[in-house]
């Protein structure tokens, strides 16, 4: 199985579209790439497949943008479809490639050190050299820009949230943009050798989420957040639909419940 036919929503294009302030959206209709605008150069956020880099170039240049102008890549976490594309976009816009320390050995070794899928050649990508390693808390500044990552290990060791606050229309926004909280089929949460804290990691993970003063909800996939459907609506009415905080706190109690439930469920089976 290809890594696109796994989800045909990854490699089906979308509207590049502003979101909020000079934060635009620029991936597919699930795979979230973003786009942070300052005068000094952008930032952008995941490099998604090695496939979407052309559709990423023709979205930043769609919206009015140099795409040789990303000073700065980030990513959400280090698996291949939010990083594959990484080594291709720093070799055409020479961007530094800053990433959470617990990922930089797996985006380094293209996947060869994950915890999960180093046994899977679909999950294996195109390995990129990282130019600064982040640590919870650090800032990446760029411009009048500052991001903060937070470390929502879990979904990976080094899987990373990103905030930062915008100005729109006079009124101050918290974004936040969501790594994953996500517990994927076949992860021990249990008495797992190549991760023992995987569980208290989610744990520190959902505290971290539910501490995050947030007004704009995104997330690493554009269904964390509903993207299509406030897409949809954006322009319609007077309220910006991306400024979503009960949705954000609906989201992370969700998933939160989802990982107890299915920690129970290992811990009830263990021998």
């Amino acid at each position: 199985m290809s890594k696109a036919q796994q989800n045909p929503d990854w490699i089906a294009p979308f509207p590049p579209h502003k979101i909020i302030a000079n934060v635009y959206y620029v991936g597919s209709k699930d795979l979230a790439s973003f786009l942070i605008t300052t005068a000094q150069g952008h930032i952008l956020i995941n490099s998604n497949l090695e496939s979407s880099v052309p559709m990423i170039k023709k979205n930043v240049e769609s919206l009015g943008f140099r795409f040789g102008d990303i000073k700065i890549l980030l990513i959400s976490h280090g698996h291949f479809d939010h990083c594959a594309g990484s080594a291709l976009i720093k070799q055409l816009t020479g961007a530094k490639y800053m990433v959470m320390e617990g990922d930089v050995p797996v985006v380094e070794d293209g996947g060869r050190s994950d915890f999960q899928y180093r046994s899977s050649q679909a999950f294996l990508f195109k390995p990129a050299k990282v130019d600064r390693v982040l640590h919870d808390g650090d800032e990446v500044r760029l411009g009048d820009v500052v991001l903060t990552a937070h470390l929502t290990a879990g979904h990976t060791k080094g899987c990373t949230t990103w905030t930062l606050q915008v100005h729109d229309e006079g009124k101050a926004d918290n974004v936040v943009i969501v790594g994953s909280p996500n517990v994927n089929p076949g992860y021990k949460l249990v008495r797992n050798s190549r991760y023992p804290q995987i569980a208290q990691d989610y744990e520190h993970t959902f505290q971290m989420l539910k501490s995050l003063p947030c007004d704009v909800f995104l997330g690493a996939h554009g269904g964390y957040y509903g993207m299509t459907e406030k897409f949809a609506r954006a322009g319609k009415t007077p309220s910006n639909p991306f400024v979503d905080p009960a949705g954000y706190k609906d989201y992370v109690a969700d998933r939160e419940q989802a990982f107890h439930a299915e920690l129970a469920k290992q811990q009830s089976s263990r021998p």
